[in-house]
């Protein structure tokens, strides 16, 4: 399982807001969470816990792999999507729900001697693709590797070694899954929905929670909003934004709110804490504390805290990502 340790910065800012009176909302922290970095221990943790018994693939989980950029498209004015070939026309070899860990050699500062930077990244492509794999990533403006990535072009590599696999979804293994997810949080959400959606031997219905920054800010939004079109029966969600206002017209399946995501707000949208419900939450260090507590320190899923205890759920019914 793999877990963000903020740095001072992170802290910093988030007990400016703590202080301030303000409900921990993703929204307001997600400059913080650009401001998270990995310790050493978080470091070995990535570069030892890929599954040797993952599904074969053009990845490889015991060593890094360079793959070329073959597509660069600007998703949000921070964030792009980067399709990277497959040797051999291959399908990357990802399990559901998994993700994959990159790596660079990136000095502290400039003139300095440069040190491998290690960052997990959940694919956005399904698991069937074949001869490229999508990574989705927002550049921070603190963000070491996503500050490189960022700067890389068609042609570029990225060194990528996986898959590490995450919560092992099985289709029906509940009648519904809820997520709540935050900024680039929707990626492994992405990732489950598909595979729900794309088998129709699976039954299992979907409510999405997503809280962005403002409306230009929702990452794959068209996406979603096909899906909710195509299975309107299937697939439900809720917007959430921080900040300004919305367009046109409420889609049918499509929610619209702003502010923080709430309590109220899970209340009012998703199923209340059944057996046969599944919920995964996946954000900014701040909203994971206010809907369901961080990870652990150890990276396990820790206690269950905040809106989702309050309201009844249990540890074994949520998943943190």
């Amino acid at each position: 399982s793999l877990c963000l340790k903020p740095t001072a910065m992170a802290y910093s800012a988030l007990t400016a807001l703590r202080s301030n009176g303000r409900p921990w909302g993703m929204l307001s922290l997600a400059a913080a969470a650009g401001a998270w970095t990995y310790g050493n221990d978080v470091t070995r943790q990535l570069t030892t816990t890929a599954s040797a018994d993952a599904p074969a693939g053009a990845l490889n989980p015991k060593e890094f792999i360079p793959l070329k950029i073959v597509e660069k498209e600007k998703l949000t004015h921070d964030t792009y999507k980067y399709r990277l070939e497959l040797p051999g026309g291959r399908t990357a070899g990802m399990g559901i729900a998994s993700c994959v860990v990159t790596k660079a050699m990136i000095p502290d500062a400039p003139g300095e001697k440069p040190k491998a930077v290690i960052r997990p990244y959940t694919p956005t492509s399904t698991k069937d693709a074949r001869g490229y794999m999508d990574l989705v990533v927002k550049v921070y403006p603190t963000g070491k590797m996503s500050k490189h990535i960022g700067s890389l072009g068609v042609g570029d590599k990225i060194e990528v070694k996986g898959p590490i696999p995450k919560i092992p979804y099985k289709p029906n293994m509940k009648k519904h899954v809820a997520m709540i997810a935050g900024g680039t949080g929707i990626t492994p959400m992405i990732q489950v929905i598909d595979e729900i959606l794309a088998n129709p031997e699976d039954k299992t219905t979907i409510s999405l929670i997503y809280g962005s920054h403002t409306p230009d800010d929702i990452i794959m939004k068209d996406h979603l909003d096909r899906l909710v079109a195509n299975y309107p029966k299937r697939l439900k969600v809720y917007y959430f934004i921080g900040r300004g206002k919305w367009a046109g017209s409420r889609a049918d399946n499509i929610a619209l709110g702003v502010g923080h995501i709430n309590k109220e707000a899970i209340q009012s949208f998703i199923p209340g804490p059944k057996e046969d419900v599944q919920v995964m939450v996946c954000g900014p260090p701040g909203m994971m504390e206010a809907i369901s507590g961080n990870k652990a320190p150890d990276y396990t899923q820790g206690e269950l805290k905040g809106a989702l205890k309050d309201l009844g759920y249990t540890k074994e019914q949520v998943f943190k990502f």
